[in-house]
């Protein structure tokens, strides 16, 4: 095997590596917004809330609410066929032999590519969670004190 070759098998399994990471890290997001989600609707029906605290828990509610859509958007299955399982289900035997060994370069970045994907729209969802987060403790803020 050649550096080029070592090197090029080397950047494939680092693209890999990330996929899997931010796919480990958006689940691990999606289960926090989830569990947030569900504690403030349960707190929220329990207490009383000023008029401002609704508006501002709404408010961060619908960002979390946002910031769940990007991250089933980033782990949504891309049965779009250019790599991965779909390339190989609708190749030969012989095709899958030839595709691996003379595309690597175009797997890697193929890969990269949806990488980019993912974790753009990870750190959307971040932000989102973030801001979600911020108004809805500042609307428990709001009720807490009584504001209006």
């Amino acid at each position: 095997m050649s550096a080029t070759e070592k090197n090029l098998t080397a950047a494939h399994a680092e693209v890999k590596a990330e996929i899997t990471r931010t796919d480990t890290k958006t689940a691990l997001l999606l289960a926090f917004v989830g569990a947030l989600l569900a504690g403030t609707f349960t707190v929220a029906r329990e207490v009383p809330l000023t008029g401002p605290a609704v508006v501002v828990g709404s408010l961060g509610l619908a960002l979390l609410v946002g910031a769940a859509g990007l991250l089933l958007r980033s782990v949504r299955p891309n049965l779009s066929g250019r790599h991965g399982f779909p390339l190989w289900a609708t190749l030969t035997a012989d095709e899958i032999g030839a595709v691996v060994a003379g595309d690597l370069a175009a797997d890697i970045a193929g890969l990269s590519r949806l990488a980019v994907g993912k974790f753009t729209c990870l750190r959307r969802a971040v932000d989102l969670t973030m801001a979600g987060g911020a108004l809805v403790i500042l609307a428990a803020l709001l009720t807490a004190g009584g504001a209006l």
